[in-house]
């Protein structure tokens, strides 16, 4: 005996597919209720007006984005504002003025995703990092690395090739790096990573998107084991395991911060 009547034209059915299709829109409401206009204009009025960032990343791209990843802030109130607070802190540092620019970039056999991330960064200037790595003063400013010198052209990844000459340096709240990440976040969103990846740097939507794309696709899931397991992820490599612990504090600082503006806890296990 079935314990609900789905067929189609039952009132058990209507209710299940209004509540279903209301779902995403409750979400959003709860991400757009936390991303205040003062919350995120707070984050990105602090860019010099040169910081091209400061007219890119706007508050409705955010919300556009977000539109199509229901998962994201998700969960009790408390879950839902520590990964905000935990997404705008990686995004604040990635995107600071002060320093050179982080790159992610994808290899094989790393992480367990579905195209095995690695994460390698080079600094605008030679060195190495990620952008707004040194966390920098002049938030949400860049866009797109400095140095475009560099293609970040894996040309071991056979499912996403790199096109001749097309450069796939950071661009985005995240800074999406290499062939890899553009092939695989241009499939799932929707446009041509591999062929157009400009368009990361030209579009906030998509720009947003990305970012948002990378962080569910490897970052959501870790989320509730405590910011720490968020900085491994986006760049554990280089700054955990005390490799670099003003970076891994200054993520911390953002963090916290954010945590306090949404009236919750930032929890437990936030360092690496």
């Amino acid at each position: 005996m079935a314990l609900f009547n789905l067929n189609k034209d039952s009132p058990t059915f209507l209710l299940f597919a209004i509540f279903t299709l209301a779902i995403p829109t409750i979400v959003l409401s709860q991400v757009a209720n936390l991303v205040t206009p003062e919350f995120f204009d707070g984050i990105k009025n602090v860019a010099d007006p040169s910081c091209a960032g400061k007219s890119f990343y706007t508050r409705n791209a955010f919300l556009n984005a977000a539109n199509s990843y229901p998962e994201f802030g998700s969960g009790s109130a408390d879950e839902s504002k520590r990964e905000i607070a935990a997404f705008f802190a990686h995004v604040t540092h990635e995107t600071g003025r002060k320093t050179s620019v982080l790159a992610l970039f994808i290899l094989p056999l790393f992480f367990g995703s579905p195209q095995g991330m690695r994460f390698f960064s080079y600094s605008k200037t030679g060195g190495v990092g990620l952008e707004g790595d040194e966390g920098g003063d002049e938030n949400l400013c860049y866009v797109e690395e400095i140095d475009k010198s560099n293609a970040y052209c894996d040309t071991s990844n056979t499912q996403y090739p790199c096109v001749p000459g097309k450069f796939y340096y950071g661009r985005g709240p995240i800074q999406l790096t290499g062939n890899g990440n553009y092939g695989a976040a241009g499939q799932a969103i929707g446009f041509d990573g591999l062929n157009s990846p400009e368009t990361v740097a030209n579009d906030p939507v998509i720009s947003f998107k990305t970012a948002l794309w990378f962080w569910m696709t490897n970052v959501h899931s870790v989320v509730n084991q405590g910011f720490g397991a968020t900085i491994q992820r986006i760049n554990g490599a280089l700054e955990c395991g005390g490799k670099q612990p003003d970076k891994v504090q200054a993520r911390i600082g953002y963090y916290t911060d954010y945590c306090n503006k949404f009236g919750v806890s930032p929890g437990e296990n936030l360092s690496c």
